[in-house]
């Protein structure tokens, strides 16, 4: 059995590592990166841990499977009726079968100046352009920008703001900086934090940013952007360091072959009770209008599925009928504390932390090899001030 899978995410690499499971398998993965990226920890990253945690070149993850073909190029075509998919390359793929799991991309709602002023932190470069940021204002010019402002107070919202806040105090001391004050303000259209959460979680979370000098602001809309500002509301709030974690939409190549896929009112592909959106094309992870879309734990579950189902397939067993899962909600806000969620059940604090971090660990498990997982995971421990020469300032006053 032949299986080409577009996309180097979550779904697209644990769908590759299933199928590639039976050695008479081929499988051809295609992705525009070399490297997977494990989303979970980005905000970690942004905020002066190890790249490390947050991204595996491809060949790590593969190497002993040799029966996985992967190949550098972006999807821009699908001819379902001859089954086949073209690149950005020229290059024609054939496919017996086909999984698509191209992720989603950014949206910022038509807001004027947001894509030009905006950062982000959903790529490697788009990282090192923050901490560019950071770096011009804080060890250059010794100074501070008025707001960091974070617009988006879902989970990575979350997790950014109260990171942040603390990243910023870390350099503040190296480079001398103690009089100066930090505000780090999250910006939300909802009536709360975590929108998508219980009220009492949103509470609990809420307090917990402020405790950590976090400015909550919601039921703000955020109109426009400028190189110095950000229209709130009509209030211009001064910020050259605008963070945008709000809006995702769901790729567009789908939307380009509106006459392969039928779409959800959310906009993504809706599929049958095999994730089959047409005749051996399956749609998994973000772009699957299916329970619970948007999640790493869902992308890997759907991967499984298919993956379990195209094996079924080629024994001549009967299909089984997906089965969406709750996934568990695992948050950190700020060191040593995280709040969990998982229908009913909560859990806030310290311990809840500590499942946080184990649960990073399963995660890398489920795409990495033992080696790279360990390694992957003990990067959280490693950040780069641990290795800050202090400034003479500081070596004077110690």
């Amino acid at each position: 059995m032949h299986v080409t899978i577009v996309g180097g995410g979550f779904g697209g690499v644990k769908a590759a590592l299933e199928i590639a499971k039976n050695p008479r398998n081929s499988v051809t993965l295609i992705t525009d990166k070399p490297d997977f990226q494990y989303y979970p920890t980005l905000y970690s990253s942004a905020t002066g841990h190890s790249y490390r945690e947050s991204w595996a070149p491809l060949g790590e993850l593969f190497g002993d499977h040799k029966n996985i073909d992967v190949h550098i190029d972006e999807i821009t075509e699908l001819d379902a009726q001859k089954r086949i998919v073209s690149g950005a390359s020229k290059t024609d793929y054939h496919y017996d079968h086909l999984i698509l799991a191209l992720g989603v991309v950014t949206t910022y709602f038509d807001i004027e100046g947001l894509e030009t002023y905006a950062y982000g932190i959903k790529s490697e470069a788009e990282i090192r352009r923050l901490k560019h940021r950071l770096y011009i204002d804080i060890a250059e010019n010794h100074t501070f920008d008025k707001n960091y402002v974070i617009v988006g107070a879902g989970p990575t919202g979350v997790e950014l703001a109260a990171a942040l806040c603390t990243y910023l105090r870390r350099l503040a001391d190296h480079y001398d900086m103690r009089s100066h004050r930090v505000s780090v303000r999250l910006v939300e259209a909802a009536p709360r934090v975590l929108p998508r959460s219980a009220v009492a979680v949103s509470k609990r979370v809420e307090k917990r940013l402020k405790r950590l000098g976090v400015k909550v602001e919601t039921n703000k809309k955020v109109e426009e952007a400028t190189a110095t500002e950000l229209i709130v509301s009509g209030k211009p709030v001064t910020s050259h360091t605008v963070i945008w974690t709000s809006g995702v939409a769901n790729h567009p190549f789908f939307t380009k072959h509106s006459k392969v896929f039928e779409f959800a009112p959310n906009k993504r592909v809706v599929v049958n009770e095999h994730l089959e959106a047409a005749k051996d094309v399956y749609v998994i992870g973000d772009n699957a209008a299916t329970p619970f879309t948007g999640l790493a734990q869902t992308a890997i579950h759907d991967a499984r599925f298919v993956a379990s189902n195209l094996e079924r397939k080629s024994r001549r067993k009967p299909l089984k009928s997906y089965q969406a899962v709750r996934p568990i909600q695992a948050i950190p806000v700020g060191a040593n504390w995280a709040v969990i969620e998982w229908g009913w059940f909560r859990m806030y604090g310290y311990v809840a932390s500590l499942i946080r971090r184990a649960a990073d660990l399963f995660g890398y498990s489920e795409v990495f090899p033992l080696g790279t997982s360990l390694s992957s995971w003990h990067a959280a421990k490693i950040h780069e001030s641990d290795y800050f020469t202090p400034s003479p300032e500081v070596k004077k006053r110690r």
